[in-house]
């Protein structure tokens, strides 16, 4: 997963400092006024989405393996938490229950 974030970045980074290269050059519009900055990165950011998307499909399908891997080890955790929980409660009423019995006898 860590890998890749990082490698999304990556290409967030190298797409950024593109554009950022072209605006310096004059090739692309430097935006409306101080919005040059924002500008620049809302472009990296809308070009660097596809190329991630294409270029890290592998990686995406791993990274997606290990989220379903913890995400059902997770459930199964919760699952027998909630089985020891109703377990102890069902324990702990039938005492209640067999000490009400004893003191109505």
């Amino acid at each position: 997963m860590l890998r890749y974030t990082l490698m999304r970045l990556g290409i967030f980074v190298a797409c950024l400092v593109v554009v950022w290269g072209l605006v310096y050059a004059g090739a692309l519009p430097r935006g409306l006024g101080d919005s040059n900055g924002m500008w620049v990165i809302l472009l990296a950011l809308l070009i660097s989405a596809p190329i991630s998307y294409v270029a890290l499909r592998k990686e995406r399908d791993r990274a997606s393996v290990q989220v379903v891997g913890r995400v059902d080890r997770m459930k199964a955790n919760l699952e027998a938490n909630r089985g020891q929980e109703d377990l102890a409660d069902d324990s702990a009423r039938a005492q209640e229950r067999s000490r009400a019995r004893s003191q109505t006898s």
